[in-house]
């Protein structure tokens, strides 16, 4: 028997953006990292829009913006009108970014200001420090080997590799 094309929308509908992440997704792992770093910025986070800042409307969390912006590079999204429109229907992005299926999307505008405001407050490089502080802690880290691949596809040029072994840059 051939089933109906039909759509009907639930009044309501009780789903987690966590069912629809798999389990082996690789950003599930990242997520946990990041949020811990992140969390570990608190302080700063705190200091930046404690600065006199009075009434107005509560801004967009730093976090969820930081979010935002891995995904940008992790996915290699053009632009943040794409990121924003790729969030407001993509569940993942949704999980990892931290908004819920019903949370309304800022807009892209948005991350103007917040770099401003996140560039003069060095919060891109304490996030950096906290990761990098964190796989040390975790014993990811090795002064023996550091390799940059530069532009190796479009320049034709070889990998350039320090190597404590005498070998190499």
């Amino acid at each position: 028997m051939r089933g109906g094309d039909n759509y009907t929308e639930n009044l309501f509908s009780v789903v987690r953006l966590e069912d629809f992440v798999p389990s082996n997704h690789p950003l599930r792992p990242l997520r946990t990292w990041i949020n811990e770093a992140l969390q570990r910025m608190d302080p700063l986070f705190s200091q930046m829009y404690d600065t006199g800042l009075q009434g107005g409307r509560p801004s967009i969390a730093p976090e969820k913006l930081l979010r935002a912006m891995l995904l940008q590079v992790f996915y290699s999204i053009r632009s943040e009108r794409q990121l924003v429109e790729q969030i407001s229907y993509n569940l993942l992005f949704r999980w990892f970014v931290g908004l819920s299926i019903d949370d309304k999307v800022w807009n892209h505008s948005v991350f103007s200001k917040n770099r401003d405001r996140m560039l003069e407050h060095d919060v891109v490089t304490a996030f950096f420090n906290q990761v990098v502080e964190m796989a040390d802690q975790m014993d990811l880290l090795s002064g023996d080997h550091f390799s940059v691949p530069l532009c190796q596809h479009s320049c034709r040029l070889p990998r350039l590799t320090l190597n404590s072994g005498g070998g190499g840059l």
